[in-house]
């Protein structure tokens, strides 16, 4: 999930124990709700913002091998895992609140985020922006 303050970009170093890689607001869906509830949870437990995201892009999918150390929490047989994209604006002067995943922050501008952030996907929702 992007997250837009003014004409800046949100990006969240993941911790060590989590990969220690640029990103941005992540997760996964619990039993019973729906994607945007999800990315509400997440970006409230990840960074402390209460808000509602707006889907954007289309999803895609990343092959579970490029995450073996996740396979336990999917169910048997999972070969991909489907993300769905979100934004969200944050209001002008708030600052995250981490959680354990990450240890660090920047606000970025678009071409600092799309050099920072790991993923090609995110980037790629980036750029439709």
């Amino acid at each position: 999930m992007l997250v837009r303050r003014g004409d800046e970009l949100l990006v969240l170093h993941r911790s060590e124990r989590q990969g220690s890689y640029w990103h941005s607001v992540a997760g996964a869906l619990e039993a019973g709700e729906s994607w945007a509830d999800a990315a509400a949870r997440e970006l409230e437990e990840e960074v402390g913002l209460v808000a509602r995201p707006v889907e954007i892009a289309e999803p895609y999918t990343y092959s579970v091998d490029k995450f073996p150390d996740y396979r336990h929490r999917l169910p048997p047989g999972t070969k991909e895992i489907l993300v769905h994209n979100f934004v969200v604006d944050a209001p002008p002067g708030w600052e995250p609140r981490l959680d354990w995943e990450h240890d660090d922050y920047r606000w970025c501008t678009r071409d600092e985020a799309l050099e920072l952030l790991y993923w090609p996907e995110p980037k790629d929702v980036l750029r439709t922006l």
